[in-house]
């Protein structure tokens, strides 16, 4: 894979440079940059925003942020010196004041015009999408004379549905190229999901069995202990489906479950992905969904002996809401690698435990000289995304001190082993290829556009059924009923089990 340079100089401006995403994930993302000395060399940061009238208030609600969510990170010195990256414009972004002054500000800059390797990234919610980008062209902010230039960065969701999305795409395209729109999935960040595509092609013990032929089934697992936090008005609007399974899971499904690119280049992979996703609107699963889809919505209840409130009961949540806080699916994909094998994506919120991973279990077919009371343990390999990153293998040995008793062993390798601690974040890798232009973390309209088929047929068949969601306990592993879409096949949900490394 060719390696991109990131230019000298770089002006990156932030919509919505106070929200939650810029003081949680973008400034300490940044942040952590400048302390790896990984920024590009004239590097300036402008937000943009309502909430503040001077750059003394919003740096100060900056570091307070930080002190806040990342004190092990923070240090006065550092950030005294990297503050002078960051500026401040107070700004209306439905009123065309705001976008003179932005023209007037960019073309201010020594040795600069507007829109030379400039990046606009939209920290907004949606709606405000095709509004800023239409203003842009308005004030002459979205064009530059280098190709690939300005870039616009938007964050998920991406829409709410395929129709909203098509529209939104279809308003930013008027005005960016797809060349130069980077959709970000943080989920393509993450060092494990970038090691998905190496493990699978690097490794001649795996590609070859990677397939029907070997694989009983893949289960992806995104489950988390809190609730919905301060995101009410927006998950309300989106749920379980939507908000995760739709971006995350789904992009991991692809990385897992894609064929063999041409090689390693972004477009490659890109093709590959796209190919994948395809197949989800033609999955034998969605022929019977009703027995394939289990939604559940957390009531109230204790996690960690706190006392927590039900999904109905939290702040900018109806009292009577039907949205999903879980969604476990099984689907099939209709091509000839994979026709016939089982995949279950589960994820959900007020759960037992925070946990992104990957199983993939390997069919059984053991010796039938192995005389034991019962069939020795499924061959598992596991990648493990969140909160530990990186891989075991499960196999079968003999047991210690017996004759001839199997017994599972684990093979495990930490990716934050004690010498790898400065493994980068998401977001600083996300931001990094942003820099360079290397669009491999970042998904393809196209991408998005065949996620939201698949999630639209599932979504209308709720709607068109009025199913309500399972309610379930707080601090447990879900509704009842998911854990009979797994049992009902004489499987069952690997990441509620446990798994000893030193066995």
């Amino acid at each position: 894979m060719k390696n991109k340079t990131m230019p000298e100089k770089l002006q990156l401006v932030i919509f919505g440079g106070t929200g939650d995403l810029s003081r949680t994930k973008l400034i300490p993302g940044l942040y952590k940059l400048y302390k790896r000395d990984s920024l590009p060399e004239q590097l300036s940061v402008l937000g943009l925003a309502r909430s503040f009238s001077s750059l003394e208030a919003y740096l100060q609600s900056l570091a307070d942020s930080l002190q806040q969510e990342n004190p092990e990170i923070y240090d006065q010195q550092s950030w005294d010196e990297f503050k002078s990256y960051l500026d401040y414009m107070e700004m209306d972004f439905t009123e065309d004041t705001g976008y003179n002054k932005l023209y007037k500000y960019l073309n201010n800059q020594e040795d600069n015009q507007a829109g030379q390797h400039c990046i606009y990234y939209l920290a907004t919610s949606p709606d405000f999408f095709p509004i800023i980008t239409n203003k842009l062209k308005e004030h002459r902010l979205s064009k530059s004379k280098e190709a690939g230039w300005p870039r616009l960065v938007i964050e998920k969701p991406f829409g709410y549905s395929l129709e909203s999305a098509r529209k939104f795409n279809f308003q930013i395209c008027k005005v960016f190229p797809e060349e130069n729109v980077y959709r970000i999935d943080h989920y393509l960040g993450k060092e494990m999901i970038q090691n998905i595509l190496i493990m699978r092609f690097a490794n001649m013990f795996f590609e070859p069995i990677w397939n029907k032929h070997y694989i009983d089934n893949i289960q992806i697992v995104s489950t988390e202990k809190k609730g919905i936090k301060n995101r009410g008005k927006y998950y309300d609007k989106a749920g379980a489906l939507r908000d995760m399974v739709q971006s995350h899971l789904l992009q991991m499904l692809a990385l897992v479950t894609m064929e063999s690119p041409a090689d390693m280049s972004t477009e490659s992979i890109r093709q590959e992905k796209i190919k994948l996703l395809k197949t989800l609107a033609q999955s034998p699963s969605l022929v019977n969904i009703k027995k394939n889809l289990v939604i559940g919505q957390y009531k109230s209840g204790t996690i960690d002996k706190k006392s927590v409130p039900g999904y109905q009961e939290e702040k900018n949540i109806s009292s009577n809401s039907m949205t999903e806080t879980f969604a476990a699916v099984k689907l099939k994909i209709n091509n000839l690698r994979w026709g016939g094998v089982p995949i279950y994506l589960k994820t959900g919120k007020r759960l037992k435990e925070k946990n992104v991973k990957i199983f993939v279990q390997f069919k059984a077919d053991f010796h039938p000289g192995l005389n034991q009371d019962k069939a020795p343990e499924a061959n598992l390999l596991i990648i493990k995304i969140q909160p530990e990153e990186g891989v075991s293998l499960q196999f079968n040995a003999k047991e210690p001190g017996s004759q001839d008793r199997i017994t599972p062993v684990l093979m495990d390798f930490c990716q934050q082993a004690p010498d790898l601690q400065n493994t980068p974040e998401a977001y600083e890798e996300l931001l990094v290829a942003l820099f360079k232009g290397e669009q491999s973390l970042f998904t393809h309209w196209e991408s998005v556009q065949h996620s939201w088929l698949y999630i639209d047929i599932l979504r209308n068949y709720i709607e068109a059924n009025r199913l309500e969601p399972e309610k379930y306990t707080p601090g447990s592993n879900g509704p009842v009923s998911a854990q009979e879409l797994l049992t009902r096949d004489g499987r069952r949900w690997w990441d509620e089990e446990e798994f000893d490394a030193s066995t």
